[in-house]
């Protein structure tokens, strides 16, 4: 069955994502260390890693008999570029609140 493609903010969208991205955040784990930390079927945790792996937020590394999972940079450097845009956005509007502000209190 093929994974579709989704796109970051669907990625991160899903609190199981979520919490294998933070687990993954303290650790390597293969894909049973994964498994275990969820309720629900061994499938199901690898479609997520799947999705995970296919958007660039994990690597997947065979060693032995084991698959091991690993943070990745490149899915968060869309999120980063996003917010960076808010980020200054908002930074922009703190600004000119602080010039308005100056401008019309007295010294």
């Amino acid at each position: 069955m093929a994974i579709p493609a989704l796109d970051t903010f669907q990625v991160i969208g899903d609190p199981s994502r979520r919490k294998m991205l933070m687990l993954l955040s303290e650790e390597s784990l293969t894909i049973n260390n994964l498994a275990d930390n969820f309720e629900m079927s061994r499938p199901a945790v690898s479609k997520h890693i799947k999705i995970l792996h296919n958007a660039g937020f994990i690597s997947i590394e065979d060693i032995g008999r084991e698959r091991y999972c690993t943070l990745k940079k490149d899915g968060f450097e869309e999120l980063q570029a996003w917010l960076s845009y808010f980020d200054q956005f908002w930074a922009s509007k703190l600004t000119k609140l602080e010039t308005l502000l100056n401008k019309k209190s007295p010294n």
